[in-house]
This record gives structure tokens, sequence and C-alpha cells, in this order.
């Protein structure tokens, strides 16, 4: 029986000629035997600016929506996405060789972990790529070490939102990403760290571009009320799960 990852992209059409890019390093990816990955693109809209950049692939599942931002395409897009884990990509990024492999080894291995995440190179407009310094070290991170360091950094966490991989089974148990207008992806990552352990790959598994367009990019998306706001709900919710005392421990194999 064939096991699936559902990569998701949430897409608007300024970022939809960044398509191709992201399609070829899924076409690049090699997973184990009996793995096979399926591409969920989700429009945040609806217009005629995304669908001529997808490539006729019967792995590739196009649909659209009324606007509402990442987190909601993203969440809507889950009820056609087939697989047991659910990688994030979004639709401006690329995966390095190997990304999708080394997320379902961390995640189908026993290591106990129902999400995991990885190092992030920022793709700069030359081309070129930059790293980033401190990152945990490669292996296990456990419940709510996420949140602690998250707190005492400015509201940033250790390990990026937009390497998730995710059992989708938790993901849905979650509600799936945060409606806020930002930050979505790290109410997610807090969420999953109040209730679950995770894993880190020391290893680049995204490149990160940088451009002009890109939401974080913009105004609002620095603004000090909204941004205290977000990271107000963000770290309530993650307290309010780990006050339940949920664990969710995924099955072995």
């Amino acid at each position: 029986m064939t096991r699936i990852v559902s990569v998701i992209t949430a897409v608007h059409a300024p970022g939809a000629p960044f398509l191709p890019a992201a399609y070829r390093s899924l076409v690049e990816q090699r997973l184990p035997r009996g793995w096979e990955w399926q591409w969920v693109v989700q429009e945040d809209g609806k217009t005629d600016a995304v669908r001529p950049h997808l490539a006729e692939d019967a792995r590739v599942s196009f649909g659209q929506g009324r606007p509402g931002r990442a987190g909601m395409a993203r969440t809507m897009a889950l009820s056609r996405a087939k697989g047991e884990f659910v990688k994030v990509l979004d639709a401006d990024d690329q995966l390095t060789p190997g990304a999708l492999a080394r997320d379902v080894a961390a995640l189908a291995g026993g290591s106990g972990a129902a999400w995991a995440a990885s190092a992030v190179l920022d793709l700069l407009p030359d081309g070129t790529t930059a790293g980033f310094g401190g990152d945990p070290g490669e292996g296990p991170v456990e419940r709510g070490s996420v949140l602690s360091y998250w707190r005492e950094h400015d509201f940033l966490a250790q390990v990026h939102p937009a390497t998730l991989c995710v059992r989708r089974d938790l993901l849905l148990a979650l509600g799936g990403w945060m409606a806020l207008p930002a930050s979505e992806d790290t109410g997610l990552l807090l969420a999953l760290d109040a209730v679950s352990r995770g894993w880190f790959t020391k290893e680049p598994g995204l490149l990160y571009r940088k451009w002009p367009g890109q939401v974080t990019a913009s105004a609002a998306h620095t603004d000090r009320e909204e941004r205290a706001a977000r990271m107000a709900v963000v770290e309530a919710r993650a307290l309010a799960l780990a006050g339940t005392g949920w664990s969710f421990v995924p099955p072995r194999g």
C-alpha cells in the first residue's frame, strides 16, 4: 500500500510565478520505497492567475476559495489532503533535495515525534543563500521547549514553522492553522509543541525566498499593535492546550 505525504501550498496571485520552482523542488524529491507525495495547492481567492503556472500532473490538486489569508487557504486544502503526513511548502519557497525523505524518517522511524522541522536557508534575490545561527541540535524537541524559547526571545522560535511536517490526524485535532492575518504557522507550531514531541533536522530542508512582495516584508506584518495581539492569542492558545494535560503520542510504524 502506498503511503502519502501531502504537501500543502497556499498561494495568492502575486506569488503564482514562483510555483514552477516549487514544483521542480518536489519532483526532485526521492522518497523511501512505498511512499509518494501529493501537492495540494489552494489559491487564496479566485483568479485566473494561478492555474497556468501549475504542471499537468496527476499528483497536483488545485483549488480556489474566498480570500482569507494563508492560514485559511491551507486549512481548506486539508479537505483534499490524502496523506498521513502534511508538509508545508509556501508558494515562493523550495524544498532542498532529500527534505521529504528526512521528514518521513523523523516521523515514521519510531522517534515518538508527531511533527518535524528543519534548518532553513534564505534564498536571496541574487540566487545566493544565507544561513542562520542558533539552530537547536539534531534530534527530539521536547514538549514545551519551543514555547519557553519563544517567550524568552521576543516571540521568535528556535525552529522555523515554514518547514513543518506534521501528522495529519494531530493537525486536524488542533483545527489546522490559526485564523490570524499572519503568524498562523507560528500558532500551529506552538500548539503542536504544547501537546507533542517534535524532531529537528540540522540539514537545511527549505530555501526561504526573500523578495519584496512576500507577506512578511509588508509594513503591516511588523505593526507593533497587531503583532502584540497576534502573539498574545498564540501564547494563550498554547498555554491553554498545555493546561489540559493532553499528550499526543503517535502510534508506532
